[in-house]
């Protein structure tokens, strides 16, 4: 009886260790669930802090813009030194001719002027400007560079964006994007032409 008893009772203690080492290796499992969950949202709020740095800031833009204004009006200023020396060539031009000459003037510059943002920003996404400051502008979806037509819509942006006391380009600093009007209305963005490298840290083993 005696041996039957110690026996009975050494099942037992098998059966209660077998369930410890099983519920142990559950909460272990449960826990190792947990912290990769709490790795994953922490890499990837850290991948999109650090993704939100290939945005251009405005002061990069700027200086972007500022070149590109400068190319254009050199190059609209050498055009107009040249009609100004054909026209001294013809003596007495009448006044209607003379009119006319000025609007077809102001119309090419306009020309001129939407036609250069448009044609780059629809073909390598980068002005002259935007190549120096090595920023893009892109769809904002992340398909490339957009079309001549919201090359065009996204001019007409920059000019409403300055009339609000340049309110349409400050927007950008509430933006997670850095969008400012222009960006919004044509569905584009602007980013570094060399994005930064984002690093991923592997998780501390404890």
């Amino acid at each position: 009886m005696i041996d039957e008893a110690d026996e009975a009772a050494g099942r037992a203690a098998q059966e209660r260790a077998r369930h410890a080492a099983a519920a142990a290796q559950a909460q272990a499992a449960a826990a190792l669930r947990a912290r990769d969950g709490v790795s994953q949202q922490s890499d990837a709020s850290v991948i999109e802090r650090e993704r939100a740095g290939a945005y251009a800031g405005l002061a990069t833009r700027a200086l972007a813009y500022s070149i590109d204004l400068v190319l254009i009006n050199l190059a609209a200023v050498v055009a107009g030194v040249a009609v100004a020396l054909v026209a001294s060539v013809v003596h007495r031009l009448p006044d209607g001719l003379r009119t006319a000459l000025t609007v077809a003037l102001a119309a090419a510059y306009v020309v001129w002027l939407v036609g250069y943002f448009a044609f780059f920003w629809s073909t390598t996404g980068q002005t002259p400007g935007c190549r120096v400051m090595h920023i893009r502008v892109v769809d904002a979806s992340g398909r490339g560079t957009i079309g001549v037509g919201r090359g065009i819509v996204r001019f007409a942006g920059i000019v409403l964006a300055t009339i609000p006391l340049l309110a349409g380009f400050v927007i950008m600093l509430w933006d997670p994007r850095r969008r400012c009007l222009q960006d919004r209305i044509a569905r584009t963005v602007v980013v570094h032409a060399q994005p930064r490298a984002v690093v991923r840290r592997a998780p501390e083993l404890r």
